[in-house]
């Protein structure tokens, strides 16, 4: 018998009891052995639960208990979340997380604190929700050397601008029914504005080369600003518009990564994915590309994460994963790769590569897409021809 605790009981926490409800059985036959619940932490008060005689209120319950095996962390944030992943750790239990704020600002030190431990510390579920994508990653994808990653990573922002496509509303309106729908906070800043994705391209290349990019060094824009215009031209020419985090290991070793809206031509798997799905390719130089795709947020899809990495923990207890990465990565300005843009303004399109200095493809009047081209080259170009729009391609 394993037994397990969970910090926090919202959406996800909530996922996990009820996953370990539903598949229990078939849960211990693939584990050897039965998984039970034993605490579940939350100051809220949930005495009509039927969970109610697994909960507390004091982590120490947990920390000093020697019989929890694992500790789920579904609290969310980087402050409580922080102290009581630390403790837990340092007590000697596995800790399982959803939590990509934390993973991503705080996760080497954890990481540190595991390994010294001889325990897990595991976090699947903190970038692709129930997308299988880390540990394919780090283990199933190990013989390569990474060259891209590249992805929708916020369910939110694939949500709205899906609506903008095919429902022909503005962001506004967009965002509004994303937050009915729950599907958006109240405040969607973290979603919106790019955060979030930040967070999820900076673990996804610290897997991937083994350095820490901080979330901060990452040049990162959201969807706030996106007119539809340019989604209804981009619709028209066989492109879709989706909000990208990218991350490269450049030939010379170093990396660079960034969030920002992109272009994506309709030839691109990437471009198909719509709603409140995720997808992420990854670039191999043995695979080539691979593509993950699904549900990235939600309660039973994040909970079948978290509990794939709960079962995992409990495997490898006497030889720990062998999980982390190092000092900071040496991160190159994105700005300085050549890439091609999308412009739109008042002018004509040799206007347009009498500036850009080389033959562009039109879009639409006053539309087009650039030659390969500097974010600083890219600019003053907008700068010169007056354009209102200005937007990465892929």
């Amino acid at each position: 018998m394993a037994n397990i605790a969970i910090m926090g009981f919202g959406t996800v926490g909530a996922g996990v009891a009820e996953v370990v409800r539903m598949n229990g059985a078939s849960i211990a036959e693939k584990l050897g052995e039965e998984i039970q619940i034993k605490y579940i932490l939350d100051i809220r008060d949930f005495s009509n639960s039927p969970y109610a005689d697994k909960m507390i209120k004091d982590f120490a319950v947990i920390e000093n208990d020697p019989e929890v095996d694992v500790v789920v962390e579904t609290i969310g944030g980087a402050k409580v979340a922080l102290d009581f992943t630390r403790r837990a750790l340092q007590a000697g239990k596995h800790v399982v997380t959803s939590n990509k704020e934390l993973v991503a600002t705080h996760g080497r030190e954890l990481l540190a604190i595991a390994k010294e431990r001889n325990v897990n510390y595991l976090f699947e579920a903190s970038v692709g929700g129930g997308i299988p994508v880390l540990r394919p990653l780090y283990q199933c994808l190990a013989a390569n050397q990474i060259e891209e990653i590249a992805g929708i990573l916020n369910g939110t922002t694939n949500y709205i601008l899906t609506r903008m496509v095919k429902g022909g509303i503005s962001f506004a309106d967009a965002l509004k029914e994303a937050q009915s729908k729950g599907y958006a906070e109240a405040d969607p800043t973290a979603d919106v504005e790019g955060i979030d994705a930040c967070r999820k391209i900076c673990i996804l290349s610290n897997l991937a080369w083994g350095r820490e990019v901080a979330p901060e060094k990452v040049a990162t824009e959201g969807i706030s600003s996106i007119h539809l215009r340019d989604v209804d031209i981009a619709a028209s020419a066989g492109y879709r518009i989706k909000l990208l985090g990218r991350a490269f290991r450049l030939p010379d070793g170093r990396q660079t990564a960034y969030v920002a809206p992109h272009l994506v031509p309709e030839s691109c798997p990437i471009a198909t994915v719509d709603d409140v799905f995720n997808g992420i390719m990854i670039r191999g130089n043995a695979v080539g590309d691979v593509m993950f795709y699904g549900r990235g947020a939600g309660d039973l899809p994040t909970a079948s994460a978290v509990l794939g990495d709960v079962i995992d923990a409990l495997q490898h207890r006497s030889k720990r994963r062998n999980l982390g990465w190092e000092e900071s990565a040496e991160i190159t300005d994105a700005g300085v790769l050549p890439m091609k843009w999308y412009l739109r303004g008042d002018f004509s399109a040799s206007d347009a590569e009498a500036v850009c200095g080389g033959k562009v493809e039109v879009l639409a009047d006053g539309a087009v897409i650039t030659p390969e081209l500097s974010s600083a080259e890219a600019k003053a170009a907008a700068e010169k021809l007056c354009a209102v729009a200005m937007l990465h391609v892929l």
